[in-house]
């Protein structure tokens, strides 16, 4: 088994992060706030423009249809340059690989190419006030009305609600079946008549999330995806992506390298933090983890090369994921003491701090959003091991 890229791929690294370090902005605008979405659109559109979007999309849906491995390649290096975050997150992660997958021929054609361009930014509409990780028990109605859909219900945790133009969610469209049926997956105009947003502040400050309404909001019945009340199919595909993108060891290991770089200049005791031996063993069982979830990282992608149906292998890293990161964050609070929590840009913090403490509060974040850990515990026994269903 070899583990290692190519001579090609390695050149083709060489060329991403050449790139990246000549056009990777130098301000940070992860955070919803005040002009972010526009700068963010124009990051992404120069990624467009220079080949690194969407690599392995058709072509004739603006990709490239190139293997997935370079994509692979340009996710890791966006992570080890600091590079902001999309625009439309959402769209390209999750989203447009949906689309491909269950689209019409012109849903495709529609809407995939305002993903790319960040014409169109897409929010996602799952989770619902009482029904988070039992997603099948949404209740949020929809009534198949002639050509459309009479929808009804609320949203709630909806990532980038307060800027998006669309929302592709999931509606109950047949209360009379079991609940992992009568679901259907629609695309959903924000700003139709009807839709009220209203973000929600979280403890770091940002508004990412908000709650939305659906007061008789009318959608076209062409925004359905895939077959009516067979929405759970769509949306566990939707799913699969978003748990491979929360789960990517790329990011966690460089988030480690800063970590290791930072306790080089802490000093405790009269010396650098590193090498304090308890330090020492919490940072070398970090990396441990780490590279045992790039390696099993290795086995999906592997899976995904060779036409495999995915596994629980997206469940498994995102679980680990979610477990490193929050690790990450509060290891470098232990090892920051009473300025740990020093706020981002407030005040002289050489060290990055604030940088941290927000890490370290979106990590809960992590073991929630997607399915919480316990519910992705539960899926990996009985799918992955083929335990008995819990009682």
């Amino acid at each position: 088994m070899d583990l290692n890229f190519t001579a090609e791929e390695e050149q083709y690294r060489a060329t991403v992060r050449a790139w990246l370090e000549a056009n990777v902005p130098h301000e940070r605008f992860e955070a919803i706030g005040e002009h972010w979405i526009e700068r963010a659109k124009l990051w992404q559109r120069k990624l467009l423009e220079a080949g690194y979007l969407a690599l392995s999309w058709p072509k004739e849906y603006g990709g490239q249809a190139l293997d997935p491995l370079r994509q692979v390649i340009v996710n890791e290096e966006m992570s080890r340059a600091r590079a902001p975050i999309l625009a439309n997150h959402n769209g390209l992660g999750m989203l447009g690989p949906t689309l491909i997958t269950w689209g019409t021929e012109e849903q495709k054609r529609r809407y995939l190419p305002k993903i790319l361009t960040a014409e169109e930014i897409w929010c996602q509409g799952y989770s619902e006030p009482g029904s988070g990780s039992d997603l099948a028990s949404l209740r949020t109605r929809a009534e198949l009305r002639g050509d459309e859909f009479i929808v009804n219900g609320q949203k709630i945790w909806t990532s980038y609600g307060p800027v998006a133009e669309m929302m592709f969610g999931l509606v109950r469209t047949d209360p009379d079946q079991p609940k992992h049926r009568g679901i259907s997956y629609l695309l959903i105009d924000m700003h139709s008549p009807g839709i009220t947003v209203r973000p929600l502040v979280q403890m770091n400050g940002n508004r990412d999330f908000s709650e939305v309404f659906f007061d008789n909001v009318r959608v076209p019945r062409e925004n359905l995806v895939g077959p009516m009340n067979e929405g759970w199919k769509v949306a566990n595909t939707t799913l699969f992506h978003e748990r491979n993108m929360m789960g990517a060891a790329g990011a966690a290991g460089h988030t480690w390298s800063q970590l290791l770089e930072t306790a080089r200049k802490v000093r405790r005791h009269g010396r650098p933090a590193i090498e304090d031996p308890f330090f020492r063993q919490r940072v070398a069982d970090l990396q441990i983890s780490i590279e045992a979830m790039r390696l099993h990282s290795l086995r999906g992608l592997t899976n995904l090369l060779k036409g495999r149906t995915p596994g629980v292998e997206s469940l498994i890293n995102k679980l680990a994921g979610s477990d490193i990161s929050y690790d990450l964050g509060h290891t470098a609070m232990e090892l920051f003491g009473s300025y740990a929590m020093l706020e981002e840009g407030r005040g002289f913090d050489p060290l990055g701090r604030g940088v941290w403490a927000q890490n370290l509060m979106m990590s809960f974040a992590f073991r929630i959003a997607g399915g919480t850990s316990h519910i992705q515990k539960n899926i990996i026994a009985e799918r992955g091991l083929g335990m008995p269903r819990g009682r």
